[in-house]
């Protein structure tokens, strides 16, 4: 039913598209969205890092809008690119963890996000092209999803080796030919080219799997074309720390300065592809028709406060601001004025921010099963005022985090703890533990219960976790006596 009534309201805005076109009405705006994967804002340039070349995306960011406090409200990869295309929180769509590959392809295989709206579902039944070059990580991985038409992925969501890892291309598994990053940019490019003189507008989902800053690859010296420029450099942008005792993964790679120079080669990569996509852009003469988003799928550590990677590589599981800030930054040339703001935002108010500031807010779903705590920053994109309350929320199976402009409050592993209470005004790099002190008593309560409140009204009964809900994916770090329940080493 879902597919047969997004063909017909597909064919519909088909229809009005060429109606709009006869009578020589503009078509709606190109939407290109870039998304990286194992992402910390901190290491762009336009973020600050005096160390890695992002002169690319540096580019972006200085004739866009650059939010400086774009957070994600999960740290692993399935659960945060289900909350970019559905604006759901894990607790809403499902997705707590990463999706295990046997739900990517074979017999197990299914699309996790079948039963609600996505992004490019909305976009195709409102006319447009959609294609996706690169990560998919969402399940049924070889079967194109919502209304894309143009698929080349990739079989699983971890990434080995960036150099022979299997992709999918033309619907087949094939051992990649290439640099998987310039592999994704060449069918980016490929798939703007072909839609660079149509009538209909085009949504491009540019998924790269890189700078991937996790795995055993960390190990290995980078071989892309950056790789010469890092090899003497110290990279001081990185801490050098002691190991925090939270840290429980990645133990390889702190202070390890193969690891440090691979990351900032990969991101050099990245940066390499999004000035590749910018440059068919204007070479087609698109780039004031398309809107441009460069964003990151969760954040990452790269030493801070003894830390390296993501909030799922510590035990208990991890809520630093760095594991949550991503970059977001938002370009069309002409139409959004360039400028920085400092409200923080969530990855859950990406699509309703979008689809507002394309003028179609009616789009944004608000069905019975996928309600919305997400707002809109389309204010912001337009150089209008931001009336916006600090305030979002992150959670990882059973840890759950509420951040405010002065506080974060932390619950992990539900009910047993421990907790974290942070003054972020006087302790912005989260070094001193306030839960459970009596002079904090009556702010961490309030927290609390603003947690619930928000939890009680936005959460799905079958995937609330903290109330015996379930999770689409296998947990990642389940309690004694849960069928996922592994012990750690």
């Amino acid at each position: 039913m879902k597919g047969l009534f997004t063909q017909l309201r597909t064919v519909a805005a088909s229809v009005c598209l060429t109606l709009l076109s006869s009578v020589g009405t503009a078509k709606p705006p190109n939407v290109v969205f870039i998304l990286t994967d194992n992402h910390g804002a901190w290491t762009l340039g336009c973020y600050g890092n005096p160390d890695i070349r992002t002169p690319n995306i540096d580019q972006l960011a200085s004739r866009g809008m650059l939010f400086e406090r774009a957070f994600s409200s999960n740290p692993v990869c399935s659960p945060t690119r289900a909350t970019y295309l559905t604006g759901l929180l894990p607790s809403q769509h499902g997705l707590h963890s990463f999706l295990d590959n046997k739900y990517m392809m074979g017999p197990q295989a299914y699309y996790a996000l079948e039963e609600f709206e996505t992004l490019p579902e909305i976009l195709h039944s409102e006319g447009y092209v959609c294609g996706l070059s690169g990560k998919w990580h969402l399940g049924d991985n070889i079967n194109p999803q919502d209304g894309f038409s143009y698929w080349a992925t990739m079989p699983r969501g971890s990434t080995s080796n960036m150099y022979e890892d299997p992709v999918i291309l033309d619907g087949r598994v094939v051992k990649t030919p290439k640099y998987m990053t310039d592999l994704w940019t060449d069918h980016a490019v490929r798939f703007i080219e072909q839609n660079s003189e149509g009538e209909q507008p085009f949504f491009l989902y540019l998924a790269y799997n890189g700078p991937y800053c996790l795995g055993n690859l960390l190990l290995r010296e980078a071989k892309n074309r950056h790789a010469e420029y890092y090899a003497d450099k110290q990279l001081l942008s990185f801490p050098r720390d002691t190991v925090h005792p939270w840290q429980y993964s990645n133990l390889k790679y702190h202070n390890n300065i193969v690891s440090i120079r691979r990351v900032a080669a990969e991101i050099s990569g990245v940066d390499d592809g999004v000035g590749t996509v910018l440059e068919t852009l204007q070479k087609h003469g698109l780039t004031e028709d398309t809107i441009v988003v460069f964003a990151g799928d969760q954040g990452w550590m790269g030493g801070q406060n003894g830390f390296f990677g993501m909030g799922d590589h510590t035990r208990p599981m991890g809520a630093h601001d760095l594991m949550m800030q991503v970059p977001m930054i938002v370009s069309q040339p002409g139409t959004i004025k360039p400028g920085r703001t400092n409200a923080l935002v969530s990855n859950t108010d990406f699509l309703p921010s979008l689809l507002d500031y394309m003028g179609l807010k009616h789009r944004i779903p608000s069905g019975k099963n996928q309600k919305l705590s997400g707002r809109s920053y389309a204010d912001a994109l337009r150089g209008k005022p931001l009336k916006w309350e600090t305030r979002m929320v992150y959670e990882m199976e059973g840890c759950r985090c509420l951040r405010t402009e002065n506080w974060k409050y932390v619950t992990r592993r539900f009910p047993d703890g421990p907790g974290e209470l942070y003054d972020m005004q006087a302790d912005p790099h989260e070094r001193v533990n306030l839960f459970g002190q009596t002079a904090h008593a009556a702010i961490q309560q309030h927290l609390a219960d603003r947690m619930d409140a928000f939890f009680t009204e936005y959460a799905d009964p079958q995937y609330d976790i903290w109330n015996g809900g379930r999770s689409k994916a296998r947990r990642h770090y389940a309690p004694k006596g849960h069928p996922d329940y592994r012990p750690l080493r």
